[in-house]
C-alpha cells in the first residue's frame, strides 16, 4: 500500500476564507428560515414497535399502531380530516 498522502479531491484546490462565506453571493444565508407548519398530531414511540398518535395541543392519544409507517399514515389522515 502506498503511504503517500493524497489530496482530498473535493477540497484540493479550494481555500476557505470567512469573508467568502457571507459575501452576499448566497441569498439563503441572508434570508430567514421559513416557518414550519404547526402540526396537530405527533407520532410517539410508546413501546417496542408500538406508536401512539397524540394531539400536540392536549397530549391526548388519538390512536395507536404497531408500525411506524402506519402510525404516520394515520396521523396524516387525522391532519386532513380535522
Amino acid at each position: 500500500m502506498n503511504s503517500q498522502h493524497l489530496p482530498n479531491p473535493t477540497t484540493s484546490n479550494r481555500h476557505y476564507s470567512p469573508q467568502s462565506a457571507n459575501d452576499g453571493t448566497c441569498r439563503a444565508m441572508d434570508s430567514p428560515l421559513p416557518a414550519s407548519p404547526q402540526l396537530r398530531y405527533q407520532v410517539i414511540l410508546a413501546g417496542n414497535s408500538f406508536f401512539h398518535i397524540t394531539e400536540t395541543a392536549t397530549g391526548r392519544v388519538r390512536g395507536f399502531r404497531m408500525s411506524h409507517n402506519e402510525a404516520c399514515a394515520l396521523a396524516r389522515t387525522f391532519e386532513v380530516s380535522h
